[in-house]
């Protein structure tokens, strides 16, 4: 499935299907994220469930913590 995450577009395997699983396979899942899906924000509590499509524009924010 090919994605646009963060203005780029990006190919990610099929079955990584969900939100959750798209913060997965980057290795996100452990982090405070911020999710866009088609320029809406996403709860953390749909993630798991929420479905993504071909051609989704996806926007991932994370926390940098430093001083």
């Amino acid at each position: 499935m090919e994605l646009i995450i963060n203005g780029e577009k990006i190919r990610i395997p099929d079955d990584e299907s969900t939100v959750a699983g798209l913060l997965q396979h980057f290795n996100l899942h452990h982090k405070v994220v911020i999710v866009e899906l088609n320029d809406e924000i996403l709860a953390k509590e749909n993630q798991s469930e929420t479905r993504l499509s071909n051609g989704d524009k996806v926007e991932i924010v994370h926390f940098v913590g430093g001083g």
